[in-house]
């Protein structure tokens, strides 16, 4: 079994990551914020590259 577990949380907001030992205590965190585009009222967009390096480096936080 695994002694850690990395999970990934995308957000309308953010990305994070978070690692998990295997009792369940967070053993560290990583956040970034990525832009949010509201072309209309009630409408937001994010810019999918912007959110997958912010995924990777947020990863590479916690590692």
């Amino acid at each position: 079994m695994a002694d850690y577990v990395l999970a990934i949380d995308q957000g309308t907001t953010s990305s994070r990551a978070i690692i998990f030992n295997h009792g369940g205590t967070i053993v560290e965190t990583g956040q970034l914020e990525h832009e949010q585009i509201f072309p209309r009222a009630g409408w937001v967009e994010h810019n999918a590259e912007e959110i997958w390096t912010n995924t990777r480096e947020v990863v590479g936080i916690v590692l």
